[in-house]
């Protein structure tokens, strides 16, 4: 910017018709974060509810209530209990139960997410919980080996069981209410059963080799399956407690789910098996699901123990060595929930074709932890997925309508460190992706498949780009300070592996890293940022240096082409943004206002505007004109590293160290339809005003002034009343109409009107109306009004202070006139002497005096506080003797005028 002062040169013609284009687009004026993708789980338990519309997650020392059909948070409870341990939901999900290392055992309100009660029990933290069907009893497992039943109600111990010898982690009450017993599974290898009413273990099921995880009830509820880490399903029969079958999984297992027999699994399951001839009839064995380690899912059939379906892929990422943690089979046939160890829930429900081999379909994938978000940027121009790339060698593919991670492309053996979009000229959408392996990667996003490899840096590849135009090849940088252009133009279709990219063109572009690259929208440019704190321009496909910008203090974090204008915008650690005219390489607008280093800058509406995000966790809207920063948005905790621009209704999308990504859409036209809209009802409840006012109607003038934020109009009308006969009551009447919130209100006006002088007498009268209608306990209910209160107080001990001071001035006139005889009867004639000889100056005194009285009168009335000064100025004269003397004579005079006229 002062370059282009000092200069007092006209900008190159690109950016005077960049000017210009000004007038023909519509600026935007806000961005709303419409939806997030937040950290909702980090591990451990979780619970679903009875209707599977909602997911209670464990993260860290809180806990997430979250949409099952978005992933959006609905609530954060802070339980402050440590790290969660245990979960339960009341059968009728109004109530909450959790309890963490802190070992208290706290019950939460759904409605209002407060804590009703909480209480300790356990030497140790709880491992388990479990509320039973009637809601009125909670079972906990702690890892003090204990297994305790609790009064919901009352918080106190009901039952005290002990006899396992390690730590029980899973608790179970039998679903069938009037069936008193309740299962618990531990490290000791055992399963016991609990009688409620004897209050006893009425059976210990030893047959596992290891900890059992998981035990699940039969849909007749008289077999008991346990799952265990010996690899094995034990089938046991209630009625004698004895183990019928032993089905080996050959896999650690960590869950096993009962499939109903009126379920969507059991009915398609069974109508393929017979289909398919390996089953004349419905089996009369239990369906069963396993899931463990090795993140397959497996069903079974406890008749003959046979495996009537296996996952031929696991959908867990193969990064993740334990697989599946946990499963459940959703309520109202909503399909089964898989957790994994990386904090994935999978949704899955049967296949609905059968004619070749029944399957599992993965309808949902639900993200509870996306760690820190490196790049991002959206998939095509219908802007309904978007790729992101975080600390992992995965980029994740999010289906923006569900915020469900569509499909998972691995293949880098590093972190991906950035990545682009773009459609080929036969219409394939591809994804290009550069990691610290120092190799870049061609997907094709329809086959979720890898299709070309590029393998040259020698150092993690930290900048791609597409080309804009032509899409036939894209550009690359790397830490080893090189860019490389790759040319994938003629890359089949059905290609099974991917093939090895040749670079056409290298060129050693900087002195450090480089961290961003563009591509001019003709192709024909390629503009690289560096932390050498220098931006180039480079002329494809050969890689000529054109231009270089210098300039920027710290080093360059982003750079990309205007859409419309030949010139660059660079985003740089020095805080400030800058745009760069190709033609000259000189620095055309300097903006600052970022308090840490900016990180990402994007062009909007048609080159008039940007937006850019930094590491103080603000994203900033900008017109470049006036060099204005238009709004300045606040919804991350720590650096924006991402930010993707839509190309069809420039939609933002921002990620950052936070690990949330939030998506903002444009608002100006909607808020500005909602103005219009407040504006021509504010015109229709005027007019209802004014019509009120005119029939006297003041009780609804008042709350529509009230509702329309009209302190002045609401003055007026409370001055009406108080010039009226029996005020009080037309007072009361209005305030009676009155609810807290418009209470609320009323107090800050009337805390406004205490502070000014003419309109401090109405604000007391409604204070003192208000004050005999509503109670203290009341008054004190109204949220925000101790602040009022304290506002109002200074002032109103202020005007009582003067009125007091006031009236007692006014006993000392009294005492003149009194002393003065003033009332003494005068004769007819002393009267006509003296006015005949006081004619000419009488007049004058006499209206002296009435001013004085009038004063006097307005002492009292307390009219204005200007009234007040200026009789207070006359009581400080009347406190002299010459000035009393002066004041009763032209009294006397006055009085005597007055007789001698009356007769």
């Amino acid at each position: 910017m002062e370059r282009l002062r000092s200069r007092k040169l006209a900008p190159p013609t690109a950016f005077l018709s960049f000017q210009g284009k000004m007038a023909s687009v519509t600026l935007k004026r806000n961005y709303r974060c419409s939806q997030s993708l937040q950290q909702f789980y980090s591990g451990g338990p979780f619970v679903v509810s009875s209707d599977g519309s909602f997911i209670a997650c464990a993260c860290g020392e809180s806990i997430k209530i979250v949409h099952s059909s978005n992933a959006s948070t609905k609530s954060t409870i802070d339980a402050e209990s440590g790290n969660i341990t245990a979960l339960a939901l009341s059968p009728n999900d109004k109530l909450l139960f959790s309890a963490g290392h802190s070992r208290q055992i706290k019950v939460w309100d759904l409605d209002t997410f407060k804590c009703l009660r909480s209480w300790k029990g356990h030497d140790g933290p709880v491992m388990g919980m479990a509320c039973h069907g009637s809601g009125g009893l909670l079972a906990t497992a702690g890892a003090d080996r204990k297994v305790l039943v609790w009064d919901v109600d009352g918080g106190f111990c009901t039952h005290y069981f002990k006899g396992h010898k390690g730590v029980v982690t899973s608790i179970m009450f039998h679903p069938d209410i009037n069936k008193t017993l309740l299962f618990s599974g531990s490290d000791d290898t055992t399963v016991r059963v609990w009688d409620l009413l004897a209050k006893k273990c009425v059976a210990v099921l030893e047959k596992h080799f290891s900890a059992v995880s998981s035990v699940a009830l039969s849909e007749d509820g008289w077999t008991l399956l346990s799952a265990g880490r010996d690899k094995v399903v034990n089938v046991w029969d209630l009625h004698d407690y004895k183990c019928k079958s032993t089905v080996p999984t050959y896999e650690v297992l960590e869950a096993v789910c009962i499939v109903y027999s009126g379920s969507q699994f059991a009915s398609s399951l069974g109508a393929f098996l017979q289909q398919s001839g390996k089953k004349k009839s419905r089996p009369t064995g239990i369906y069963f699901i396993t899931a463990g380690e090795r993140g397959i899912l497996r069903i079974w059939t406890s008749e003959g123990a046979v495996c009537l379906y296996e996952q031929k892929s696991s959908d867990v990422d193969e990064d993740s060595t334990r697989g599946f943690t946990s499963a459940v089979m959703l309520p109202m046939d909503q399909g089964l929930l898989c957790v994994t160890a990386d904090q994935q829930f999978l949704f899955y429900s049967p296949a609905e074709h059968l004619e070749e081999m029944w399957s599992l379909k993965l309808t949902k994938r639900l993200v509870g932890f996306n760690d820190e978000i490196v790049d991002m940027k959206f998939l095509d121009e219908e802007e309904q997925y978007l790729a992101v790339a975080t600390n992992l060698e995965q980029v994740r593919v999010y289906d923006l309508s569900s915020m469900s991670c569509s499909y998972v492309l691995a293949g880098h053996t590093d972190t991906i460190l950035c990545l682009d979009t773009s459609t080929s000229s036969n219409g394939r959408r591809l994804i290009l992706t550069g990691s610290k392996d120092n190799s870049v990667r061609l997907w094709e996003s329809e086959r979720q498949c890898c299709i070309g490899l590029g393998i040259g840096h020698m150092g993690a590849v930290g900048a791609v780009a597409f080309s804009k135009k032509h899409r036939e090849f894209f550009v690359s940088g790397s830490s080893d300070r090189t860019i490389k252009v790759w040319n994938f133009d003629g890359l089949s279709d059905d290609i099974e592996q991917p093939i090895n990219l040749k670079a056409k063109a290298v060129v050693a572009a900087h002195d450090k890293d480089i961290n961003s690259l563009a591509v001019a929208p003709n192709d024909s440019l390629v503009c690289s940022g560096s932390q050498d704190r220098t931006a180039c321009v480079w002329r494809l496909p050969e890689l000529v240096l054109v231009v270089k910008f210098t300039g920027h203090k710290r080093g360059i974090w982003c750079v990309e082409f205007s859409p419309v204008d030949q010139c660059v915008i660079t985003a740089s650690g020095d805080k400030t943004v800058k745009i760069w005219a190709i033609a000259d390489g000189s620095c055309l607008k300097t903006f600052e206002g970022h308090t840490s280093s900016v990180l990402r800058a994007s062009f909007l509406t048609r080159g008039t505007q940007f937006v850019s995000c930094g590491a103080d966790g603000l994203v900033k809207l900008w017109t470049i004109k006036t060099n204005e920063c238009i709004a300045t948005y606040d919804q991350h905790e720590d650096k924006v590293w991402a930010l993707a621009v839509g190309k069809k209704t420039e939609m933002l999308a921002t990620g950052g160290s936070d690990a949330v990504i939030n998506l903002w859409y444009d608002a100006t036209a909607a808020e500005k339809e909602e103005a219009f809209r407040k504006e021509e009802e504010g015109v229709l409840r005027g007019q209802e005003l004014e019509n009120a006012v005119l029939d006297a109607e003041y009780t609804k003038a008042i709350q529509i002034a009230l509702e329309l934020r009209r302190p002045h109009k609401l003055f007026e009308l409370f001055s009406e009343l108080c010039r009226m006969r029996e005020a009080g009551d037309h007072i009361d009447k209005a305030l009676h109409a009155l609810g807290k919130e418009e209470f609320l209100i009323l107090f800050g006006y009337i805390r406004e009107w205490n502070t000014k002088p003419k309109l401090c007498h109405v604000a007391q009268s409604v204070l003192f109306r208000a004050f005999n209608i509503l109670p203290p306990t009341e008054i004190i209910e109204i949220k925000g009004i101790s602040e009022l209160l304290e506002g109002l107080i200074p002032y109103s001990q202020r005007h009582f202070s003067r009125i007091d001071r006031l009236i007692r001035s006014t006993f000392l006139l009294d005492y003149t006139l009194t002393r003065m005889s003033v009332i003494e009867p005068v004769t007819q004639d002393d009267l006509k002497t003296k006015s005949l000889s006081h004619s000419g100056k009488n007049t004058a005194q006499f209206m002296q005096a009435m001013r004085l009285c009038h004063c006097r009168r307005n002492w009292i009335v307390n009219e204005s506080d200007e009234t007040i000064s200026r009789s207070s100025l006359t009581c400080d004269v009347v406190t002299s003797t010459s000035a009393s003397m002066e004041i009763s004579h032209l009294l006397l005079d006055s009085i005597d005028v007055l007789s001698f006229d009356r007769r």
